[in-house]
């Protein structure tokens, strides 16, 4: 791995242990969760010391029982959309960053996942689950994925498909990744290496597996973080995901069938950005991805309202567009990220909120993922809603549950 890549895993490491919080810019378009370690990472409890230490022992790989081919259909994302209702990110978790090894997943929150959570879901009508994954930590100098973490990664894969759920599988917070024409080449080289591990592991999934090649790509750490970047970044970023598509594409299995979601820059939900989506012409398995906690004062902005406001157009004005740029067009949609915060107590004001939401959404048959970050207290982002307690989870908020099954009843 080259010197740059070095001093940026070097430097984000020292973040995530610093804590340090870094919400990005007020742009409601989308959620500047990528760089917020410190405020993601915010939970209610300390890390669970029983994971215990992996350097003592060489941990015994998940063996998966989807070693064969399945059988996949023939579907387009157009139809596949259509079996899907609301769904459930697991936030804070494979995701996070700092540590080389298996105890990242607690790293930024307390409890290892475990089949009971996605057994929950099914049980309150989640159908979709999108399972946020950062892999540059878990690569060595050649862009090898370390074969534990994979292992793991594929065992929570299978909590949710063998539940019957629909899964995403994405690459999250990979800090090596910066849109612009210094970088590009070595961040494509990477992304290639990373989506040649990721598509043979998982070439054999029928089409409840769906793979997104980035998660929010974006110039971090400038001012065009978070205002839709520059027509320069907006086309690197699809130069980077036309290497996630031919690479996956060309890797065999049944992945020349497999529903793929393609992102803009930083899954923004502004025009400019949602324009600029890579989708090649004559496939029709291809679904955008966006990301929109909306109205951004009450649901994402830790300084705004406790209240929300029926009457803002925000929620509205966003699926106006997505109907107009692809609903339209028979181009599907998933909003990957949404949500709003606890934010004392308001829990009345939350279920307004998500009702209008899905209510907006399944009029244009757009499924949402709910970010939750297991994050319920504090001033950082509270998203939190399934309380993962090892001895049975169960919701924090089951009046937020409720509004959801009412939407889709």
């Amino acid at each position: 791995m080259r010197m740059k890549k070095l001093l940026a895993m070097a430097a984000a490491s020292l973040m995530a242990l610093a804590g340090l919080a870094g919400c990005g810019g007020s742009d409601s378009s989308s959620k500047a969760e990528s760089t917020a370690q410190g405020s993601e990472a915010q939970t209610s409890a300390a890390p669970d010391e029983s994971t215990g230490d992996e350097s003592k022992a060489e941990p015994e790989l998940y063996v998966s029982t989807h070693s064969t081919q399945e059988e996949i259909r023939d579907i387009s994302a157009w139809e596949l959309v259509k079996e899907m209702k609301y769904g459930w990110n697991l936030g804070n978790t494979m995701d996070a960053t700092g540590d080389k090894g298996l105890n990242n997943e607690v790293a930024w929150q307390s409890v290892k996942t475990n089949k009971a959570m996605y057994d929950l879901l099914v049980q309150d009508g989640f159908n979709l689950a999108r399972i946020p994954v950062t892999w540059g930590y878990h690569m060595d100098e050649n862009y090898k994925i370390d074969p534990a973490w994979m292992a793991r990664v594929h065992e929570i894969v299978d909590y949710a498909i063998d539940d019957g759920m629909f899964v995403i599988l994405n690459t999250h917070h990979e800090e090596w990744y910066f849109p612009n024409e210094e970088n590009k080449q070595q961040d494509m080289e990477q992304l290639k290496a990373l989506w040649e591990q990721v598509a043979e592991e998982f070439k054999n999934y029928d089409e409840h597996l769906i793979f997104e090649g980035l998660n929010e790509p974006r110039l971090r750490g400038t001012g065009k973080e978070w205002t839709g970047g520059d027509k320069e970044s907006r086309a690197v970023v699809a130069e980077y995901e036309k290497v996630f598509y031919d690479t996956v594409r060309a890797s065999g299995g049944n992945n020349a069938k497999r529903i793929l979601m393609m992102t803009g820059y930083a899954a923004s939900s502004s025009r400019n950005c949602l324009k600029e989506v890579y989708l090649p012409e004559g496939d029709d398995k291809l679904i955008v991805s966006v990301h929109a906690y909306l109205p951004y004062s009450f649901a994402l902005d830790t300084k705004g309202t406790d209240k929300y406001d029926p009457e803002n157009r925000e929620i509205s004005n966003f699926f106006e567009t997505l109907d107009e740029l692809f609903i339209q067009n028979q181009i599907p949609v998933i909003v990957g990220e949404y949500g709003n915060m606890n934010k004392s107590n308001n829990t009345d004001d939350r279920v307004a909120c998500v009702t209008d939401y899905l209510t907006a959404a399944k009029a244009l048959g757009i499924p949402c993922v709910w970010w939750d970050n297991n994050a319920v207290a504090g001033n950082g982002e509270n998203f939190g809603i399934m309380d993962r307690d090892p001895m049975g989870p169960k919701w924090r908020f089951p009046a937020i549950i409720e509004a959801m099954k009412n939407v889709y009843a």
